[in-house]
């Protein structure tokens, strides 16, 4: 059999996507079928899933080659590759470049594991697994975890939690000393993060050694169960969480938080009662009663100071903003962030770091709103590399084009704002 093409690819989607379709007559298969057909799916996504790791690490390694030929520094080899892979995957850069590393040990260290997977005998994340949790191990004791786990025809019966035991155990045998230093090393990771939740709530994450952990959800249940003592009618998660919010914030938990939170809506959500959604950066969409009631709370609390965004006539664009703030930070990178909310790279959805020409200023890009992106930090750097050119284009919100060193052209809008439902 010859090598699919693209067009192979893209018929047998097609085919997938039609299966089983409901209301066909031709798909009145028995449910047993229905039951084999499933695990004959996952061994194809597990084929899959290998097929796009060998390519992604038979693509990176190509394009490294290339760099070195055109004289790229051995320090900045590799920059913008992640990238490349990202935009194909219709992924984040951060999701690419883990793909890429997983990629570059499944094919050079750990072949029983790829085989597995290329077999069905493992999914894409226990593969991932057993490559994360033999990370600080030497290439010798890796290949041996891979083969004794792997390599066993029992590894498609292990579920995830006895494959990582095992795991554990092989490499604490193997390398007990090295196992102790990544325990050790992983303090230095520790940190907070935040990310949407449904419904206009958000999750706020701390990783912390396993004893700080341990000892704060601890305390914070002896005060739940304390507060639920005295008659408290809140929930016992209820009061964890609004208890960490009392120490962290210092203010009580139904107070609205005294800090710029750009809240974008429009003149007639927050003044006429209109239901046009507003945008909460680092957040996404919120409904208008929801925000008019913030600006109400954060009104009558505090100090509320309010930026006007204005739009294009009868469109969603943004396009000029004033400060009404004492003190104006820098006003045209302010402004940019404000339009694009997240990095323009498509399908990053990285919070803004950089704003930045989206043609060079050396090659003619000038200073203007019109020839400026917000962009992370992976993202910026990557299209500084060899072979990457972006320019704006003309639209009715603020697009850029962005070409790669394989030729492929990839358009970034800025996002639809609060306004005229007309112009979506």
């Amino acid at each position: 059999m010859s090598d699919p093409t693209v067009a192979d690819l893209a018929s047998w989607a097609a085919a997938l996507a039609g299966l089983d379709a409901p209301g066909d007559s031709a798909t009145d298969i028995p449910d047993a079928a229905r039951i084999d057909l499933l695990r004959g799916l996952e061994r194809l996504k597990g084929a899959v899933d290998a097929a796009q790791h060998r390519l992604a690490h038979a693509f990176e390694e190509s394009q490294r080659a290339e760099q070195r030929h055109a004289g790229v520094p051995e320090q900045r080899v590799g920059e913008g590759v992640a990238l490349q892979v990202a935009l194909a995957l219709r992924e984040s850069h951060q999701r690419a470049a883990r793909l890429l590393g997983t990629a570059r040990v499944l094919c050079t260290e750990m072949p029983q594991t790829l085989a597995a997977l290329s077999e069905g005998r493992i999914n894409e994340w226990r593969a991932m697994l057993l490559v994360r949790e033999t990370a600080c191990l030497s290439e010798e004791h890796r290949r041996t975890i891979d083969e004794k786990i792997a390599g066993d025809d029992d590894v498609e019966r292990l579920g995830t939690k006895h494959l990582v035991s095992s795991a554990h155990h092989l490499a604490a045998r193997l390398d007990s000393a090295g196992v102790a230093e990544r325990q050790r090393l992983a303090e230095r990771d520790r940190r907070v993060t935040i990310r949407p939740a449904p419904d206009t709530m958000s999750y706020v994450t701390a990783l912390v050694p396993v004893a700080d952990g341990v000892a704060m959800y601890a305390a914070l249940k002896r005060h739940a169960d304390a507060a639920a003592a005295a008659g408290d009618g809140r929930g016992r998660g209820q009061v964890m969480a609004d208890t960490v919010v009392e120490l962290v914030t210092g203010r009580s938990s139904d107070v609205p938080p005294a800090v710029e939170l750009q809240l974008i809506m429009t003149d007639r959500a927050l003044l006429a009662g209109d239901d046009e959604p507003a945008h909460l950066p680092g957040y996404g969409v919120v409904p208008a009663e929801w925000a008019r009631d913030l600006v109400g709370r954060a009104a009558s609390a505090t100090t509320a100071w309010l930026r006007r965004l204005y739009v294009l006539p009868g469109g969603r664009s943004l396009m000029a903003m004033d400060s009404r703030r004492r003190t104006v930070p820098a006003g045209l990178a302010a402004f940019v962030t404000a339009r694009d909310l997240r990095c323009r790279t498509p399908w990053c959805g990285a919070p803004v770091r950089h704003v930045d020409h989206v043609q060079p200023h050396r090659d003619t890009g000038t200073t203007r709103a019109h020839d400026l992106q917000g962009l992370c930090e992976r993202c910026n750097h990557a299209k500084e590399t060899l072979g990457w050119s972006s320019r704006p284009r003309a639209g009715p919100v603020h697009t850029t084009e962005t070409t790669t060193p394989t030729g492929h052209r990839y358009l970034s809008f800025a996002p639809l704002l609060p306004g005229d439902d007309e112009a979506a």
